[in-house]
């Protein structure tokens, strides 16, 4: 049974700067709620009880985030105004969220690696905290750790890409087990279109067995000094099988300004209230 989570949330963010400057990207609201949260619900829905938090220095108020405010829940609290934190309070009671930081920012592979104590001998899933994901009765990390219960194996969270997009994502090749299932014997970083192995990108979610920490020591760095999480993974391959899922509900990143507005009005949408004030505003921006 899969009970813990780690959440890599320490880069930079410098692809929403100077937003990102001073608030982490994580902390960048979709509608009312930051992206982290998001993440850690989903993570909580499938049953995980413990959330590491990898964070930078710079990062604190990702820990504040799902730390207690007394004094803000005594205020709210006092002006029947509870609900505002409804969400958040909720969480706290089902999850127990801990950070540890990393230093230096040198890959998600090295990233990863400040979970080893943490996570002990156990598989975990892991979650970017720059992505979340709607429009399925399945979420992710539900669909990895059942796929994990199968099989026993890392598992990969997949999606099908354009071609014209694969050169912007880590590719897998394999062998179809299932209908969304795939048994991988290749890894590519950004291929060319004439090069990849399938249109199945990596996708921001993963569950990994605790040997993942032996093949990250292993890792060498590689452009800019970085230690991927990919380059680990394919050493990993050599041992035993990895499997990949396709996952069911639509990615969204919110890493660059346009994909952050996209996926704020993409969850508008889900919401008949907000909806109903939002959509005569865009549809005077067509006319």
């Amino acid at each position: 049974m899969i009970t813990k989570t780690v959440i890599p949330a320490a880069g930079f963010g410098t692809r929403m700067l100077p937003a990102a400057k001073a608030i982490p990207k994580e902390m960048l609201p979709v509608l009312d709620k930051p992206t982290i949260q998001y993440v850690v619900e989903e993570a909580a829905g499938a049953g995980a009880v413990d959330v590491l938090l990898i964070v930078s220095r710079d990062k604190k108020a990702v820990e504040d985030h799902f730390d207690r405010h007394p004094e803000l829940e005594a205020r709210l609290a006092a002006g029947k105004k509870t609900q505002l934190i409804e969400s958040i309070l909720s969480l706290q009671e089902k999850i127990r969220v801990h950070s540890t930081r990393q230093l230096d920012q040198r890959g998600l592979g090295h990233a990863v690696l400040h979970a080893r104590e943490h996570v002990g001998n156990n598989p975990f899933l892991c979650c970017l905290g720059d992505t979340i994901f709607s429009g399925a009765d399945v979420t992710p990390s539900q669909q990895l750790i059942d796929a994990y219960a199968k099989y026993g194996t890392t598992i990969i969270g997949l999606e099908e890409v354009a071609p014209e997009k694969v050169e912007r994502y880590g590719i897998v090749g394999g062998e179809m087990l299932a209908e969304g299932v795939i048994r991988i014997n290749t890894l590519v970083e950004k291929p060319k279109k004439e090069e990849a192995p399938s249109r199945l990108a990596i996708a921001a979610r993963y569950v990994l067995t605790p040997d993942i920490f032996t093949c990250i020591d292993q890792t060498p760095p590689g452009k800019g000094n970085e230690i991927q999480l990919t380059d680990a993974i394919k050493i990993q391959l050599k041992s035993g099988p990895i499997h990949g899922v396709v996952l069911k509900a639509k990615r969204h990143d919110i890493g660059n300004p346009i994909d952050w507005l996209k996926t704020n009005l993409i969850y508008a949408r889900r919401d008949e209230e907000t909806w109903r004030q939002i959509e005569p505003l865009l549809k005077s921006f067509m006319q």
